[in-house]
């Protein structure tokens, strides 16, 4: 009987060290969890704040080459209008002077 009950106990202490097995790897599953969980929050929030600065950057610099352009679309513009000008004046002169010699020759 003796041996029965020394088994019992055996096996009784071998479910409870199991049963602290499993409670002891829950737990530490939990907390790699947590710790994966707070990496992974880090991250997000590296990311995104260097996804925001790279966007900002390239909003600066599409700003800047649209400027660039801008001026340069004008100061060609200017160039071209003061082209359109000149031969303006000058067929102006032209025609003025036609008419002249029309009205001269009446």
């Amino acid at each position: 009987m003796s041996l029965i009950v020394d088994s019992i106990k055996h096996i009784l202490a071998a479910e409870y060290e199991a049963n602290q097995v499993k409670l002891i790897v829950h737990n530490r599953s939990n907390e790699s969890v947590e710790r994966v969980k707070i990496e992974c929050s880090k991250t997000i929030t590296v990311t995104s704040d260097k996804a925001k600065s790279e966007i900002e950057q390239l909003r600066k610099t599409t700003d800047q080459k649209a400027m660039e352009y801008a001026t340069e679309l004008a100061s060609s513009t200017a160039n071209r209008l003061a082209t359109m000008s000149a031969r303006a004046e000058k067929r102006l002169d032209t025609v003025a002077q036609r008419i002249f010699e029309r009205i001269v020759n009446i």
